[in-house]
């Protein structure tokens, strides 16, 4: 009876880790529901105050109109409507995941992100996982040869992508690798007059994300660099530390299992908080390289007024934030054991 009762006791621990990430992720979707529709209003009554509309764009691409063709569009778009008015329709079918429709495009505006989306998503995993791997990695080893030339090296090119524009550096190096050594394809997400299959669309595509990966993720590995080398050389001096060090533990052993466990706690954290900031900066890149992303989208939604797919785009956008944070909460909750996902 007391082994029966034993098992089951065992058995509900290993249930209870998955029911707390469970609470723990309707807690969170529970928080983020007020945030979205306070982004949405926002953003939508910010868009009010900039001047022009989307038929002003309509009527200027098409070069002009008279004003009977002007209000009549405006009526059709429902842009005669007082700001309101317009919000509330907006706001009802947000609720319904209805983003509305792209004049620009001629679709919905939940189709042409969709078509951008893998783009982005791709760009900005290469970017934030070759970031975090070297940064973290440079960093240690900075930390381990603390004021040494190796450390004075690392350092400094830390600080030389720090201070690089990464438009700056996304120009140099099409200059370099596709204009003057050929090396590099000069923009686009693949060949288009390639019609490459299997593998060979992959190394495709691969060889036209380098570029705008290495732009986007120098200036981001420096800020994992230098924050990894100050966690690695503070945890290193404390007494836990020293104490396995006193019991004869390797240097190896000591860097592995006891310090770059915790120095990686602060790192994590700013993961979590540069994903937005790499989705920002994503705008930049994707318009030099021409990729057919989310940020090149918006960029022409910006310029051509589409304010539904401006709008779409940053509904989508909060969305994937406010999942990476809570992905990143797990992760540091499985770091470090003492702390408790409420």
């Amino acid at each position: 009876m007391t082994c029966g009762s034993t098992g089951s006791s065992n058995a509900m621990l290993k249930f209870l880790p998955g029911f707390a990430v469970l609470g723990y992720a309707l807690r969170r979707l529970l928080q983020a529901v007020p945030v979205i529709i306070l982004i949405m209003i926002g953003t939508f009554l910010l868009l009010q105050l900039a001047p022009g509309d989307t038929v002003d764009a309509l009527v200027g691409d098409m070069g002009g109109a008279d004003a009977a063709f002007i209000a009549r569009l405006r009526t059709e778009y429902g842009l005669d409507q007082p700001v309101w008015v317009q919000l509330w329709r907006y706001m009802s079918k947000l609720a319904m995941f209805d983003f509305g429709w792209s004049f620009v495009y001629e679709q919905p505006v939940s189709t042409v992100l969709m078509d951008r989306l893998g783009t982005t998503l791709l760009l900005m995993a290469t970017s934030l996982s070759l970031a975090f791997a070297v940064g973290t990695l440079l960093g240690a080893i900075a930390a381990r040869r603390a004021y040494s030339w190796t450390d004075t090296v690392i350092s400094t090119l830390g600080l030389v992508f720090y201070a690089t524009p990464s438009f700056f550096l996304s120009l140099m190096m099409m200059l370099l690798f596709s204009v003057k050594l050929g090396w590099l394809p000069v923009g686009g997400i693949k060949t288009i007059a390639g019609f490459y299959t299997g593998w060979e669309h992959v190394r495709d595509v691969a060889k036209h994300l380098i570029m705008p990966t290495a732009a986007l993720s120098l200036i981001y590995l420096a800020f994992y660099l230098r924050l990894m080398r100050a966690s690695v050389m503070e945890v290193a001096e404390l007494d836990y530390v020293r104490t396995a060090r006193a019991k004869g533990a390797g240097e190896s052993r000591l860097m592995i299992h006891h310090i770059m466990r915790n120095a990686l706690l602060p790192v994590v954290t700013l993961l979590g908080l540069q994903f937005s900031t790499v989705l920002g900066g994503s705008v930049v890149v994707e318009t030099i390289f021409s990729l057919p992303g989310l940020g090149n989208l918006a960029y022409k939604a910006v310029i051509q007024r589409d304010m539904n797919t401006l709008m779409g785009i940053i509904f989508l956008s909060s969305i994937l934030v406010i999942v990476i944070n809570f992905m990143t909460d797990l992760l540091y909750a499985r770091l470090d054991s003492r702390i408790e996902l409420t």
